[in-house]
């Protein structure tokens, strides 16, 4: 038997579309849209101004902090302007803006080969850091402090995050069969970085010839597992995919590293191993452009700061599209224009064509969503008192256990937006946080 964790839903998976599509270069644009917050944590702070000349792999932007990330440029060409543009979050967030030159120069300094097997496990994590690299599955991370040690906390397994669960969504599967041995050898390094005495490749069991792959890249390494898991959303989240793989229960409100674990997404892996291997900062990433919108599904190595919309004019954009997603279906968000950027965090361009829109109603209490919660919570009531607006009761709740898969609205006879209803909730929360903050500095 697969292993697997509790709860979860099967989605179609609608992976056909793209599976079988190689990885294609998408070429450099005449301008890029680099966002100063690619990532979680302080915005990156401008490093150039205005009619600057710039390289592929300079710093444009400096990490505004230690949660933070610098930014490079994409492209080499000229700072047309540093100023808010439509971000994929919504609303608009500074970004430095190049217009390209034509030439593709890459900075001093940058993309030579160099040999990171007599690095220190700190000079790794500073070569991350310099690189930019963040978690490319979506969350975005900084890899650097994720990997950075905590007294009392050794880490003991590194997993590589080889699920994609996600529906629609091929860009980590073609990286796995496309840089397998870069994976392999990324993990490496990130084991290093960690100290971490075992290195774990989990991979659903949609994808048999990765896992071939794998099994035959690490047949000679003792400390490297590749495992089978099975098919089920959201097998990738870190809190599933430890207790599928190791049965570990990440506790509530908790860490990877409460268990000794990190967990590192495929995109993320290929990109410490460039940095360390290349001296390449993370200036491109794979993007899978899919969906029925789509006349040419695809995936294509894209460098950040592209513009979505020239990407789905590359594509083939159809008629009738009414719904554009970056990411998958599931966790990823729908956006009001094409007018935004690749990211960092940008997995997949999702055109949707006759996407339904429902009227929901009122919950009937049928449990449905209890049973699909992979976290164990109550859903039902977590939207009820969201919907009510009790924030007592949202304060005295699990709400901040929800992960905000979206299994809940996936099953809902009822249609509810859960996801939504608990987004509002988490932002009372907040709200109510930064006022006691203030109370407490005006005293």
């Amino acid at each position: 038997m697969l292993k697997t964790f509790q709860g979860g839903v099967h989605p179609p998976e609608k992976k056909e579309l793209a599976r079988d599509q190689a990885i294609e270069p998408f070429p450099a644009p005449p301008e890029v849209v680099l966002y100063l917050s690619q990532h979680i944590g302080a915005p990156a702070q401008p490093a150039v101004e205005k009619g600057d000349t710039v390289k592929k792999g300079q710093v444009v932007g400096e990490a505004g902090g230690f949660v933070s990330a610098p930014v490079h440029a994409s492209i080499s060409g000229t700072v047309k302007a540093i100023e808010p543009r439509p971000h994929p979050l919504g609303g608009d967030q500074p970004a430095v803006v190049i217009e390209s030159d034509g030439k593709g120069e890459w900075a001093e300094d940058v993309n030579d080969e160099r040999d990171w097997s007599g690095m220190s496990a700190s000079d790794v994590r500073d070569a991350i850091q310099a690189a930019g690299i963040v978690g490319m599955g979506g969350a975005t991370f900084p890899t650097h402090v994720k990997l950075s040690p905590m007294d009392g906390k050794p880490i003991h397994d590194l997993v590589i995050n080889c699920a994609e669960c996600e529906p629609y969504l091929t860009c980590d599967y073609r990286q796995m069969i496309e840089q397998t041995e870069e994976i392999v050898a990324g993990l490496r390094i990130l084991m290093k970085a960690t100290g971490a005495e075992n290195g774990w490749i989990a991979i659903e069991a949609n994808k048999p010839d990765a896992f071939d792959r794998f099994v035959a890249a690490t047949e000679d390494d003792p400390d490297i597992t590749v495992e089978m898991l099975e098919v089920k959303y959201p097998q990738g989240a870190e809190h599933q995919i430890t207790a599928a793989l190791l049965g570990r229960e990440i506790p509530s409100g908790g860490l990877p590293l409460d268990i000794g674990v990190i967990c590192q997404n495929t995109g993320t892996t290929v990109a410490v191993y460039e940095a360390l291997r290349y001296n390449r900062p993370l200036i491109e990433r794979v993007v899978t452009v899919t969906g029925e919108g789509v006349e040419r599904p695809g995936n294509l190595r894209v460098p950040l700061g592209t513009p979505v919309g020239a990407i789905l004019e590359a594509a083939g954009l159809r008629d009738g599209v009414n719904k554009l997603v970056l990411g998958g279906p599931m966790m990823g968000l729908a956006q009001y224009t094409p007018e935004v950027s690749v990211t960092k965090g940008t997995s997949g361009i999702l055109a949707l064509v006759d996407a339904e829109v429902y009227d929901w109603r009122a919950c009937i209490r049928c449990g449905r969503c209890v049973d699909a919660c992979p976290w164990q919570l109550v859903p039902s009531y977590l939207s009820i008192i969201c919907e009510a607006k009790n924030v007592d009761a949202i304060q005295a709740s699990d709400i901040m256990d929800c992960k905000e898969c979206g299994c809940c609205t996936y099953v809902c006879p009822s249609r509810r937006p859960i996801v939504h209803l608990v987004k509002y909730g988490k932002g009372e929360l907040a709200r109510l946080r930064a006022e006691e903050q203030d109370r407490k500095a005006e005293d």
